[in-house]
């Protein structure tokens, strides 16, 4: 453990405001809306477009879902995996009292990617160790840059009560930043194209919710007069006839009309095509595939397998990057660091179709890789006596050496 020199400044008074910290309420609201037209909050975008909605659960979700692993370096590119360490147990099962593992992940990885900022105050015991995990909304989240160069927190947690903590004392995991302070999400980040596909889910909604446009225009002969009750009477005709169990039905006229039919629909104005390009925009934001998150219009079963891949590799992989090294930064010390690592294990998402993946299991286990109870292992299956033995094919031999059997001037 490193020497508390940030908790002994504070308590000497030596660490000094560089400035007056920002309203947390007032960063999250300009910061995620912006100003002028292209305005978003992220309650809009995540109420209103389903398709930053689906983004963000596949994201949060697919990175809490798999296992978060500590390893221990024990020489030169060898490491073991450390699930004696106590933050194994505090970042994959219980964080705190109230929340799972995977509800915890599934937590943080939603606030960054809708905030730009996820937070936990660091809770350790009297040795120092870190002993649970405590969210906070990134809304009740403010940062403050010290004169020493160091960050300090202001949060307010669930029960009003407010914190005041440390860097050392808080859990930062910030998306791409300006400042290098505060974290933006790809909602703010892609503001204008979000807020044309919000546009276009408000404009859809909007023409739901007043009715679809009239289907046509029926008009007297010319030189007819009509009273104004007639009128009503006969619009509430064919209102009748457009409705219900007559819906369908030929409409018998009282007198010669001329019908002239509406035809306006939505494709008209390539409104629709305009949607599914905005939902693919969106997609891209995020990084996201667009099989994965629903977007099958020009999907086949080889892209798709293919973009199943790209899932892990183009999206979540990069995201578990930035939270492995938040969970380094802030969660172990300068030696900790030198021997611990933190690793998220998609061997689950990248694992084939059974055919694909036995084929692989032979090769490993042909060229000595894998043993059979190595193989058992990664199929969850309990391992069998004898099963440890690695092979190698007997015809091997080390380069420049003759062949068993070979003449020793044999050329090899």
């Amino acid at each position: 453990m490193t020497f508390p020199w940030g908790r002994i400044a504070q308590f000497l008074g030596v660490e000094k405001r560089a400035a007056v910290p920002a309203d947390a309420f007032l960063a999250e609201y300009f910061g995620a809306r912006g100003v002028g037209a292209g305005a978003v909050s992220a309650d809009q975008v995540l109420s209103n477009l389903a398709i930053a909605t689906a983004c963000v659960s596949r994201r949060s979700q697919g990175l809490a879902s798999v296992p978060l692993n500590i390893h221990r370096n024990i020489g030169p590119s060898n490491a073991e995996r450390a699930e004696d360490h106590q933050l194994y147990d505090i970042l994959n099962v219980r964080p705190n009292e109230y929340q799972s593992g995977y509800e915890f992940r599934e937590f943080m990885g939603r606030s960054h990617d809708v905030f730009g900022n996820a937070y936990a105050r660091i809770e350790r015991d009297a040795r120092g160790q870190i002993v649970a995990l405590h969210p906070f909304l990134p809304a009740m989240v403010a940062i403050e840059r010290l004169a020493s160069g160091r960050l300090r927190y202001r949060a307010t947690d669930w029960t009003g009560k407010v914190w005041t903590l440390l860097q050392e004392e808080m859990l930062h995991i910030r998306g791409p930043s300006r400042d290098g302070i505060y974290g933006l999400s790809p909602i703010q980040i892609a503001r204008g194209s979000v807020s044309l596909a919000l546009a276009q889910s408000e404009t859809a909604q909007s023409f739901m919710s007043n009715g679809l446009p009239p289907s046509a225009l029926v008009m007297p002969p010319i030189g007819t007069k009509y009273t104004e009750v007639a009128l009503q009477k006969l619009q509430r005709g064919f209102a009748e006839y457009q409705s219900g169990r007559n819906a369908g039905k030929v409409i018998v006229a009282p007198e010669k009309m001329e019908i002239t039919p509406f035809n306006w629909t939505p494709e008209d104005s390539e409104f629709l095509d305009n949607r599914k390009l905005s939902n693919e925009d969106v997609a891209r934001i995020f990084d996201c595939p667009p099989t994965s998150v629903g977007i099958v219009d020009r999907s086949t079963y080889s892209n798709t397998e293919q973009e199943a891949l790209a899932l892990v590799r183009n999206c979540l992989a990069p995201l578990a990057s930035r939270f492995e090294s938040a969970f380094a930064r802030c969660l172990l010390t300068n030696a900790g660091r030198r021997s611990y690592f933190f690793r998220h294990d998609f061997s689950e998402l990248l694992r084939g179709d059974m055919k694909t993946r036995f084929e692989a299991y032979r090769l490993a286990r042909e060229t000595g890789v894998y043993s059979p109870n190595d193989v058992r292992r990664l199929e969850n299956e309990a391992p069998v006596a004898g099963g440890d033995v690695y092979h190698m094919p007997a015809n091997w031999t080390q380069l420049g050496q003759p062949q068993s059997g070979a003449p020793q001037n044999a050329t090899v």
